[in-house]
């Protein structure tokens, strides 16, 4: 695959021996972006856990103070009773057994899937597709909630989950690279923090092993770890 010139020109400005603050790291990524739409800005953070042990299972959810400049589009599942609030909070599709069938079908046009306690059983026969993606309803994540509403305000609002996979990575995107670099370093300081707080009391030697920010398609700006944890 060839190199486009924008892309060799973002890798001569990242010095690969080097750990950026988190600061100069937000300032970077806008920097060395080189697509012409507005690109997500992700964080890639390697945990000193092993995922195979369920008490060193990471994941839980972070409200970004600034969005994730994202719309995401949220499908409750719910009884009749609670449609109308799920759709006043700004819903994007809401119902229950029409969408089951869909998703059985093969659709998942959706960012996040809020259901209410009361259709699990339903939503259960749905773990083989939905689980693969991360849109199976979790009262972790707060997506299995009797309060829509909130859940969709949560959502709608920047709150993102995350998890982490079979290598001990979090992958997580937390803003645009149209974003202001404070807005970026403020979003990254969130998660970051969240995770940290999340550690396990089983977790053995460096819990934060390296963290690297990234916008779509440009090279990864590895972060001072130890600044993080301070």
């Amino acid at each position: 695959m060839a190199i486009t010139k924008k892309r060799k020109v973002a890798v001569t400005k990242v010095d690969k021996n080097k750990q950026y603050s988190l600061k100069d790291a937000s300032a970077l990524v806008k920097e060395i972006n080189c697509t012409k739409f507005d690109s997500s800005v992700d964080l890639h953070i390697r945990l000193g856990v092993d995922p195979k042990k369920a008490d060193q299972q990471v994941r839980g959810t972070v409200s970004l103070p600034h969005g994730t400049g994202k719309t995401k589009r949220v499908l409750v599942l719910c009884t009749p009773d609670k449609e109308a609030a799920a759709k006043e909070a700004g819903a994007d599709y809401v119902g229950l057994d029409e969408y089951i069938t869909k998703i059985e079908g093969g659709w998942v046009d959706v960012d996040v899937i809020v259901a209410t306690p009361a259709v699990m059983p339903k939503i259960g026969k749905l773990g083989k597709v939905l689980g693969p993606r991360n849109l199976m309803p979790n009262p972790k994540t707060g997506t299995v909630t009797n309060d829509v509403a909130a859940a969709v305000n949560e959502v709608k609002g920047g709150k993102i989950a995350f998890k982490v996979d079979k290598a001990g990575i979090v992958h997580a995107s937390i803003g645009r690279v149209s974003f202001p670099s404070d807005k970026i370093a403020e979003n990254s300081a969130e998660l970051i923090n969240a995770i940290i707080k999340l550690k396990p009391s089983t977790a053995k030697g460096i819990y934060l092993k390296g963290v690297s920010m990234a916008s779509t398609m440009s090279p990864g700006i590895s972060l001072d770890t130890k600044s993080l944890m301070n």
